[in-house]
């Protein structure tokens, strides 16, 4: 199983564009025995618009967080001290939980001498999984509206996916933008990070801070670069400068906006794109799998 994550310093480089076009034209290559595509932008998945398919599964996804039991309970305190989140409060008279800072750690329930705080399940989101052909099967889930954090459910995202796959698969993660937690969540533990980006000083400069992030991780990573056109120049300089693998380009065509916004694949219409997506399945298969 190879897992691979296409990422970026920002929103609206193209993450979801060359997660979609790089997962379908795969499937066709059949180079893998499944391709699963698995959106973990969970607060706004968008993968879906494009990947049509029949929905083999959905499921609910809690995380657990403690339940405070008072008639059990000897307010000791030490469940309290020992949450580094301040998840929870003790008044003396009572305690608080305070679910959005709860990091599900178990540490306030394992170490409650009285059993006053039994972890209990807490709805964050839906799963759905689709089968879009032979080759190709889609992973979503988002989150309900009103909770506050995104890791749980990609964790938990992410552990399924790899559950449905085999030795012989390929997992595109699409991640969440920015340099954030989530994202962290998304890239982590994978074989390669895609850092999808344009040429503009708005796009250089959430690169360099993606690019900061991948660093620190000691995560293998490239740049492909959207929009491409006559100002690629800045980010190719940054890259030299950094000794950072440019993996390939997307060129900048209004026909490619069009088929986006319409929800359809740019490599059905456009074969310009298509080479150019091509070219960068030969350079990441080729480092994959070394």
């Amino acid at each position: 199983m190879i897992e691979i994550a296409i990422a970026s310093g920002k929103g609206g480089t193209g993450k979801t564009t060359l997660t979609v076009n790089l997962a379908s034209l795969l499937a066709l290559q059949n180079t893998f025995s499944k391709i699963i595509v698995c959106d973990l932008d969970v607060e706004e998945p968008n993968s879906g618009l494009f990947l049509k398919g029949e929905l083999i599964s959905s499921e609910t996804k809690f995380r657990m967080i403690p339940q405070w039991i008072e008639e059990k309970c000897t307010f000791c305190k030490r469940s309290a001290n020992v949450c580094e989140f301040n998840a929870l409060a003790y008044l003396g008279f009572s305690v608080l939980i305070f679910p959005e800072l709860c990091h599900s750690c178990y540490a306030c329930s394992e170490l409650c001498p009285e059993d006053a705080l039994p972890m209990v399940k807490h709805r964050m989101g839906e799963l759905k999984h689709f089968r879009i052909n032979a080759n190709l099967e889609f992973i979503e889930s988002r989150l309900d509206i009103g909770v506050e954090q995104a890791v749980p459910l990609i964790a938990a995202t992410r552990e399924y996916a790899r559950e449905a796959a085999d030795s012989n698969t390929l997992i595109i993660y699409d991640a969440p933008p920015g340099t954030s937690c989530p994202v962290i969540e998304a890239v982590k533990e994978t074989q390669k990070t895609i850092l999808i980006t344009e040429p503009t000083p708005f796009g250089l400069h959430d690169l360099s801070l993606a690019v900061e992030s991948m660093q620190a991780l000691k995560q293998p990573f490239a740049v492909v670069i959207n929009r491409s056109g006559n100002h690629d120049q800045m980010v190719e300089n940054y890259c030299r400068e950094n000794s950072i693998e440019i993996l390939g380009k997307i060129p900048f065509m209004r026909d490619a906006a069009v088929a986006y916004s319409n929800g359809n694949l740019m490599i059905d219409t456009l074969p310009e794109i298509k080479n150019s997506v091509n070219q960068i399945i030969t350079k990441l298969l080729k480092e994959v799998n070394q």
